[in-house]
């Protein structure tokens, strides 16, 4: 039989204090007539063009900045945009950005010719109160991924209080995130509040039944997310390439299905830690098999038992998707993080639309992490029918492994 065990412990609350919201906000603070640093996450998706293709993440950064403006803050608002590797490229200059914020927040936003210097000073010292000043890509500067020193106290000269908003840089301590925090008072944005309080509010105190869904590629990747999830969830459901090592595990044929073989011990031992805690661990009972990797493959049900030797799983198959999604129903908190399978191509994306109806059709709180499960849900319209759609997915499932975010543990106490 596959791995499936019941639920009848204890609650468990989060080891790690410090990620939970217990952090300054913008209502603890004064803001009108200083000059506030902003950081948020504006990284979005560009075409060849240059147009932005979604701009979810500019959206999400209006209601902090928009507060600031309408308490008369001089607004300094920093960011960064995909990976120039600190090199100024013009392919990654944040103009479309400060001409959509504009847009997004009814007020002109000048775009900074760079990020530091003595013209950025001159900019930020005549900004007057409500103005809007974008700095120019800050992974353009080579100090920011290092946390270089001196380009944080560079960043911390320019203004006279931080507020961090960017929950999908927090995991990491760069100039931006981390090492400006050190130098000025330092409080959370909405957005980031927003972001803790979900997650820390499952982690900490869930309404029960508690489910987690993880899927994703390697067991590797999880491993510190889902033996964390072990001491809080009641029923944790693994799907996606990280189920076929679980299912190897347990001297199961997966044929040519993805194998982390270097985490094969630990996915035993994962296995036996949820048995001694008495959580449910459900692995897929049918898989939809593919005769190679790609799309037009031939393709068919298997048992997730017995997957024929030259074919690989690619999805959960349809009594998966039937177990899981009653599972989910059953639900009064739900945490997703990562499809069930192949979600890009279309033969193999049942499982995780699946997973997304599930969620859509539950009246539990729902929380589903970054990336591709953001992306099925927004995909399939149903943005509005779960409780918060985190704009983090590597800040998301850091959280959930229970580790101290750098851009959080540098703000203020309450």
């Amino acid at each position: 039989m596959i791995h499936s065990l019941r639920f009848f412990g204890s609650e468990a609350l989060i080891a790690d204090k410090e990620t939970s919201m217990k952090k300054q906000t913008l209502r603890d603070v004064d803001v009108a007539h200083k000059r506030v640093l902003v950081r948020e996450d504006l990284n979005v998706p560009l075409d060849a063009e240059g147009a932005i293709t979604d701009d979810r993440r500019i959206e999400a950064a209006v209601p902090t900045l928009r507060y600031l403006v309408d308490h008369g803050a001089k607004v300094i608002v920093v960011a960064h945009l995909g990976r120039p590797k600190g090199q100024l490229n013009p392919k990654y200059s944040l103009k479309p950005v400060a001409t959509r914020l504009s847009e997004a927040l009814g007020v002109p936003v000048t775009l900074a010719p760079d990020s530091v210097g003595p013209e950025v000073t001159n900019l930020a010292e005549s900004l007057k109160d409500g103005e809007v000043l974008l700095l120019e890509n800050i992974r353009f500067q080579p100090g920011e991924e290092k946390n270089d020193p001196e380009l944080s106290k560079q960043l911390a000269s320019l203004a006279e209080l931080y507020v961090n908003d960017a929950f999908g840089a927090a995991h990491r301590a760069h100039s931006s995130t981390e090492g400006v925090a050190r130098l000025l008072p330092a409080v959370a944005g909405f957005l980031m509040e927003k972001e803790i309080d979900y997650l820390s509010g499952a982690l900490e105190a869930p309404k029960r039944p508690f489910v987690a869904i993880l899927g994703g590629a390697k067991v590797g990747d999880k491993i510190g997310v889902v033996q964390n999830l072990l001491d809080k969830v009641d029923t944790l459901l693994i799907g996606g390439g990280m189920a076929y090592t679980f299912l190897k595990a347990q001297g199961y044929e997966i044929g040519k299905s993805l194998l982390d073989a270097d985490n094969l011990a630990t996915a035993r031992e994962t296995l036996e830690l949820a048995k001694s805690k008495g959580v449910s661990l459900e692995l897929p009972s049918d898989i939809m098999a593919a005769s190679g990797f790609s799309n037009d493959a031939e393709r068919k049900v298997v048992p997730a038992t017995a997957i024929p030797a030259e074919w690989q799983g690619l999805d959960i198959g349809p009594e998966t998707i039937r177990r899981f999604r009653d599972i989910i129903l059953g639900a009064k908190t739900v945490v997703w993080n990562g499809p069930m399978g192949v979600f890009e191509m279309p033969n193999f994306a049942t499982g995780t639309e699946a997973v997304a109806q599930a969620l859509a059709d539950s009246e539990a709180l729902s929380i589903v992490g970054g990336g591709d499960s953001a992306a099925a849900i927004e995909q399939l319209g149903f943005a509005d029918k779960v409780t918060h759609i985190s704009t983090g997915g590597g800040a998301s499932l850091e959280f959930l492994e229970g580790k101290t975010l750098p851009g959080v543990a540098a703000l203020l106490d309450k």
